[in-house]
């Protein structure tokens, strides 16, 4: 936990039927929330890694536009600062989503090998889930090693979305803008 009093920005962001409630410091993005959830779910996570936070809604401090793309279809990749606070596993489970390639999949056991802990699965899916930046670090890239969709912190009905944009844009070479 970090003692020194952190500014974090936030805002709500909207995209089609989804809502989400996304925080950064002056380093970058460091939260992006479930689809819906109250402002809470946020200030929570944002409590256990900080101890004294100051709060300040600012949507003209985020530069969205990355996100928006994202989701519209229009881009593959997601390049903006990102802030991340976790553990050297989390951090090095992080680094392994990061490269799943756009429009793939891979099991929680493949991270595990991945990071020569092949018994590690569960660890592993710990820290997928403790993921605060979803989609930004691809977490619904992850799926069950029988290749069914568990996990994930915002709900399977956006994991699957998520799945469903990067896999029509890699067989059909054109996007459906997601929600």
């Amino acid at each position: 936990m970090i003692s020194e009093k952190k500014i974090v920005y936030w805002t709500r962001m909207k995209h089609g039927t989804w809502q989400l409630h996304i925080a950064a410091t002056d380093a970058g993005i460091c939260y992006i929330g479930s689809n819906n959830a109250a402002f809470e779910e946020m200030a929570e996570w944002a409590n256990r890694k900080f101890t004294q936070i100051e709060w300040i809604n600012d949507f003209s401090f985020f530069e969205l536009d990355n996100l928006i793309d994202y989701l519209e279809g229009r881009r593959i990749t997601i390049e903006m600062p990102i802030d991340l606070y976790g553990t050297d596993f989390q951090m090095r489970v992080w680094e392994q989503l990061k490269a799943i390639p756009y429009g793939e999949t891979v099991s929680y056991a493949e991270i595990a090998q991945r990071l020569g802990k092949p018994t590690a699965v569960r660890a592993v899916g710990g820290a997928i889930g403790a993921n605060p930046v979803l989609f930004i670090i691809p977490c619904h890239r992850v799926i069950s090693k029988n290749g069914k969709l568990t996990g994930f912190r915002a709900g399977l009905s956006m994991k699957e979305s998520l799945l469903r944009l990067e896999r029509d844009f890699n067989q059909n070479n054109t996007r459906i803008p997601l929600a």
